[in-house]
């Protein structure tokens, strides 16, 4: 196997990056922009050696403390738990939550050996147990196993005094009914908000 080989197959363990995409993009950095590869090279070798896990939300990030754990304008009162990093990002893009975070290392997946310690339960857990943290709200997938993990966590904070909720899942804004799966809209149903009371 040719080294122009390897390159294009070390593409294709990025999510969605199939053989052919793969050659495109090694191709494209070796006779169109060299330096661009040079560049991504070492961005990739820092990003490996220097960023890790944020002591206090498990977020990515290349500090001790991530930026989002250390601004003093979020409410330390409110935990979002999400499966992953870009949930966190997606959040913060939606500018609808000044909270905290907490993110999970995935989900809970027994069949693939994948329980609590894995996906960094202990510490969400001991993060609660301090007192600060009074409602959580679960932003887990809508998967069966995202559905078990929140499922998982609230049973477990039962014995502590917070409030515990779930993000909604329905309808997408724009969304037409008619193009929305049963599930969706039964989730959506149940989950309505009352726009005013009945006499």
């Amino acid at each position: 196997m040719s080294m122009l080989d390897d390159l294009i197959k070390s593409f294709t363990v990025l999510p969605g990056v199939g053989p052919k995409s793969a050659q495109r993009m090694a191709l494209h950095l070796l006779e169109r922009d060299r330096s661009g590869g040079e560049a991504l090279a070492e961005m990739i070798r820092l990003a490996m050696e220097q960023i890790g896990h944020c002591r206090e939300c498990q977020t990515l990030t290349d500090k001790l403390v991530c930026d989002l754990c250390e601004a003093p304008s979020r409410d330390d009162s409110l935990l979002c738990v999400v499966e992953n990093p870009s949930d966190v990002i997606a959040i913060e893009q939606s500018h609808s939550f000044r909270g905290r975070y907490f993110v999970l290392r995935g989900h809970l997946s027994p069949l693939d050996g994948i329980g609590p310690e894995e996906i960094g339960l202990p510490g969400l857990f001991d993060k609660i147990s301090r007192g600060v943290v009074r409602e959580v709200i679960l932003a887990t997938s809508a998967t069966v196993e995202g559905e078990a993990t929140a499922f998982y966590i609230a049973e477990r904070l039962e014995p502590h005094e917070v409030a515990v909720s779930r993000i909604a899942h329905g309808i997408p804004i724009g969304g037409e009914l008619e193009y929305v799966d049963g599930n969706t809209l039964s989730r959506a149903l149940e989950g309505r908000l009352k726009m005013r009371e009945g006499s």
